[in-house]
């Protein structure tokens, strides 16, 4: 049996985009399902992630198992049916397939909703023995950690990622943003995984560095306690996603020192308060971002602070108010979003039953164009105003004012900082007819 594993991608961030190398590390979703197929099955694999090379469309396989997320939705069922239409199954999984697995079936022969940990390996065994179910679901109480082989980093072209070396330790986030499509597609479950496995993964890693891509590694604060109290005799140096609440608890943030934390990303969000309570996200204090930014730079941290434009409390002013505080508090690394109603989200039903959203393609729904009217700017506003805002704070000179010299991480945050640099001088490019064109993929109906 030959499988292929495709993550196809939008866009802005398709390895021909405007996202270089510095911004990429290694996914976890391909190689981690690699990781499960049975034994038995004595199957050849084959990854091929779209954001760092092209998926090839003669390609030899079985079953093409493909990841989307809401933004590579159209691409992926684009490619769905034209691997379809040459005699390979395919099965489609991931957050939109979950979301809409209706729309999904239209396009793939069998259909995963959930995380897939138990149903993937339990879907090739069926298909091995001649009875593949068209859908597949796995509840968020099906879900753990324990004894899960290690993701099949091998199957990567390693030198296309800043780094290989992604590891998972806690999966969920009980928090209730308005916007986050997480919860909505897998629930709002914390599954933490055994600290002795994760790190002896990480013991087996080469290289000093390690990122921790979960989407809320402080969502147990225990249990991150105990993760990085345990990696402080490895010597590490790691990077992870937390929220502003990383500051609240004192004894956690002398472990962040010890175990060797160099890198936090945060979601602000927002630099107004009032704007916290329409995102739902009132963890975060912004009274408190410079001290906490401090903090961090004073343990040698940087921090990846995101923003997301386009609440309703947000007036035409918000861009260079934000920009204004970031280059102020010094954030190493900024990163700007507008945001989107994913859907099944609250923020969806809400903007959906008001008749708010006008935009409806998903290649759309990458967070960086507007699919939704504002209530105190137009969407052509909106979108300006954040392009302005990341062309001016990744100008050469506000790059230099944000990034001191003495931060271990100069050399690094310096790199990324003029990748994102690129990013943003190329961000009109990508219009709407560029974001929805998946023409390279050859129509379905003419492939056959």
């Amino acid at each position: 049996m030959k499988i292929a594993f495709l993550s196809p991608a939008g866009a802005m961030h398709r390895h021909n985009g405007s996202f270089g190398r510095s911004l990429h590390y290694a996914p976890l979703t391909l190689t981690t399902l690699a990781a499960l197929v049975p034994a038995e099955l004595r199957a050849e694999l084959v990854i091929h992630d779209e954001t760092v090379g092209a998926i090839p469309l003669d390609l030899d396989a079985d079953v093409a198992a493909i990841t989307a997320i809401t933004g590579t939705g159209p691409r992926a069922y684009r490619y769905a049916d034209y691997f379809r239409s040459k005699g390979i199954t395919v099965f489609l999984g991931g957050v939109q397939p979950t979301l809409d697995p209706v729309e999904a079936q239209k396009h793939g022969d069998s259909v995963f909703t959930g995380v897939a940990d138990r149903s993937f390996p339990q879907a090739l065994r069926d298909y091995a023995d001649g009875r593949l179910k068209p859908l597949y679901r796995q509840s968020e109480e099906d879900l753990s950690l324990k004894g899960r082989p290690q993701p099949r980093r091998d199957l990567l072209k390693r030198r296309a990622y800043i780094t290989d070396n992604s590891v998972e330790a806690v999966r969920g986030c009980p928090l209730p943003c308005t916007f986050c499509a997480y919860p909505a597609a897998f629930g709002k479950g914390v599954v933490a995984r055994p600290v002795k496995e994760v790190v002896a993964e990480i013991e087996q890693l080469k290289g000093k560095y390690v990122l921790f891509p979960d989407v809320n590694l402080i969502a147990d604060m225990e249990y991150a306690k105990k993760l990085f109290t345990a990696m402080v005799p490895l010597k590490r140096k790691w990077l992870g996603l937390t929220t502003s609440s990383v500051g609240f608890d004192r004894e956690f943030f002398g472990i962040l020192k010890k175990s060797g934390c160099r890198g936090l990303l945060i979601g602000f969000e927002s630099v107004s308060q009032s704007a916290q309570g329409y995102l739902h996200k009132s963890v975060n204090r912004t009274g408190g971002y410079g001290e906490l930014v401090a903090q961090l730079h004073g343990i040698g941290v940087a921090v990846n602070g995101c923003f997301a434009f386009g609440g309703d409390q947000d007036e035409k002013n918000v861009f260079d108010r934000t920009v204004e505080q970031v280059i102020r508090l010094k954030i190493d690394l900024p990163r700007y979003s507008i945001l989107t109603p994913f859907p099944n989200t609250e923020l969806y039903r809400s903007l959906l039953a008001q008749n708010r959203i006008f935009e409806h393609n998903l290649a759309m729904y990458d967070v960086e164009h507007v699919v939704f009217v504002p209530k105190n700017m137009t969407a052509d506003e909106l979108y300006a105003g954040t392009e302005r805002a990341w062309r001016e704070t990744y100008a050469s000179g506000n790059i230099f004012k944000r990034i001191s010299p003495f931060s271990p991480l100069a050399a690094v945050c310096l790199m990324t900082n003029f990748a994102y640099q690129g990013y943003a001088k190329q961000f009109i490019k990508f219009t709407k007819e560029v974001m929805c064109d998946n023409s390279d993929i050859p129509d379905a109906a003419g492939a056959v």
